[in-house]
């Protein structure tokens, strides 16, 4: 059975709505579907792209933030996770913003996938990463509107957190649980990339969209 060749929309006219930098844009479309009809008002939004990951300590436990997100108006779980800025790769951000928001430095960073938040919007494109060894090597420094408990998990407690619902946001769910199949014992090894006592979860507090540049206010 073959599949049926599906094509892509036309963008007949974009223009600009909505701007915020650096941190948001939307666009109103007019759009032609592959059948001839028109769409003259679809919108697209543009948020910074974003990096994320999953480290691990020498002992197994995973570095988490627990800490208050407006976008959902509640505190919840979420792996450190950080706007790329211009010019930088998305490693380098994963990098920058684990040292940064838990003043944690890792080993053996390894890249599982680049996803868009939304495929009907757009929205920004999450790059999801995994590290090994992690240790604290400074203070956090995150920027001004941050404030954060740091939290050492072992893994099958963090998974249950998400199961258990103190993740609320579907890129700190999504990382963890691609991880988390990526490190089971059967489960093949990405290629690794070039680097540049366990807390219990509180089920009464437990999107995270990324975190601001530096001394700026949060994305999304």
């Amino acid at each position: 059975m073959k599949d049926r060749q599906l094509k892509p929309w036309q963008v007949l006219d974009s223009q600009q709505v909505f701007h915020a930098p650096p941190y948001i844009q939307v666009f109103r479309q007019k759009v032609q579907l592959p059948d001839g009809r028109v769409v003259d008002d679809y919108h697209q939004i543009r948020l910074t792209d974003f990096a994320l990951v999953v480290a691990s300590t020498g002992d197994g436990r995973i570095v988490v933030e627990r800490q208050y997100k407006h976008g959902v108006g509640k505190v919840t779980l979420v792996v450190p996770t950080g706007a790329i800025l211009p010019g930088e790769a998305p490693l380098a951000a994963a990098q920058r913003e684990l040292l940064e928001e838990t003043g944690y430095a890792a080993e053996g960073w390894r890249s599982h996938g680049s996803f868009v938040v939304s495929a009907n919007y757009g929205c920004a494109t999450a790059h999801v990463f995994s590290a090994r060894n992690a240790r604290a090597v400074a203070e956090p420094e995150s920027g001004d509107l941050e404030e954060m408990e740091i939290l050492l998990l072992p893994p099958q407690q963090l998974r249950q957190a998400v199961q258990d619902g103190h993740v609320a946001a579907i890129s700190t769910a999504t990382a963890i649980l691609l991880v988390a199949e990526a490190w089971a014992p059967t489960a093949p090894l990405t290629p690794a990339l070039s680097p540049s006592a366990g807390a219990r979860v509180d089920p009464s507090a437990a999107d995270d969209s990324p975190s601001p540049p530096p001394r700026g206010r949060g994305l999304g």
